[in-house]
């Protein structure tokens, strides 16, 4: 089933999964371990990344397939620029298409292992908008897009960057992909800009449970996203308590999680890392309490700031942000 159509149909209660392609065969065995355990909670999609440079490309779309064949669900392939001529891309698309996909996430992608910088495959694409508009042509694929609310780590300004999202999401985008971000203000105040810049798709909140310091520390550092003063300092008064700092992660992401939904978000995508406990038991929370139940039209998903009484959990309002 199409995401797009998914979102129409179940605006609030969308919830998804974020996977890699394991390198190793007891990977994979993880990976499918934790598809097993995250399935019991009906997620609405699950995505699948590709590796630096293309590198996964043919197990990628073996995942996905396998995913839809044997767990039964709805699966996406992140798809990627890097390292293909247009011929070959097209001959990717309509592999997906043989497998049966129904939705790809369109990505420019990073630069190849070894490279600092983007350089144009010949005979390829420059941008994620012209392989968006090349899929829209000529594919039946919802198109999924990843936007930036702290901008993108290459853009200009945030408005350019906001004004590169416009003309991609009107090459043919259904819906948005946020990077991981840990103070909603961020994700509202993006989406309000978004709104009054004409972006009318869903923005679905891309939401990264902390199970390790360090690891979130370097994820963020990667990608450009900050971490709110009273989060670090938290994570840092946890030391070495490794369980210590994983119950915290879970209680942090639930309370954002809540308040997302509560103010309208059209859903909750969960980056993973190939790992179920954290996740689970955030989303176990979240369908209990149900918090969408209580979002106020005109909130969020509309474009404007919270609405519900939950607090929000970044100790920072009010901080400057760390855009890149």
């Amino acid at each position: 089933m199409r995401i797009d159509q998914i979102l129409a149909a179940d605006a609030g209660q969308v919830f998804s999964f974020e996977f890699f392609p394991p390198k190793t065969p007891a990977g994979e065995s993880n990976l499918y371990a934790a598809l097993t355990e995250l399935r019991t909670l009906e997620p609405s999609f699950v995505s699948v990344t590709y590796g630096a440079g293309g590198s996964t490309r043919e197990k990628t779309i073996d995942i996905v397939h396998r995913i839809r064949a044997e767990f039964g669900l709805e699966a996406m392939a992140h798809f990627t620029c890097v390292g293909a001529t247009v011929p070959e891309l097209r001959a990717t698309l309509d592999q997906m298409l043989a497998a049966g996909i129904d939705n790809v996430l369109a990505l420019r992608g990073d630069p190849p292992a070894g490279h600092d910088e983007w350089v144009r495959t010949e005979g390829g694409l420059e941008y994620s908008r012209e392989l968006v508009a090349l899929i829209s042509a000529d594919y039946p694929f919802a198109i999924g897009a990843a936007c930036f609310p702290e901008t993108h780590i290459h853009a200009v300004s945030p408005e350019a960057d906001l004004a590169y999202l416009a003309e991609k999401v009107a090459a043919g985008v259904d819906f948005l992909i946020t990077q991981l971000f840990f103070d909603n203000a961020l994700y509202f105040d993006f989406v309000s800009r978004a709104r009054a810049a004409g972006i009318e798709v869903p923005i679905i909140p891309g939401i990264m449970p902390i199970t390790r310091a360090g690891q979130v520390e370097r994820m963020a550092g990667m990608c450009g996203a900050s971490i709110p003063a009273g989060l670090r300092a938290e994570l840092h008064a946890r030391g070495e308590d490794a369980e210590a700092v994983l119950d915290f992660g879970v209680a942090y992401a639930t309370l954002q999680c809540a308040e997302l939904l509560a103010a309208g978000a059209p859903g909750i995508h969960f980056y993973t890392l190939n790992r179920s406990p954290a996740t689970r038991a955030i989303l176990s929370a979240l369908k209990l309490s149900r918090p969408w139940e209580s979002h106020v039209e005109g909130g969020a998903g509309a474009g404007s700031h919270p609405t519900s009484s939950i607090s929000s959990p970044s100790a920072t309002r009010g901080e400057p942000s760390a855009a890149s």
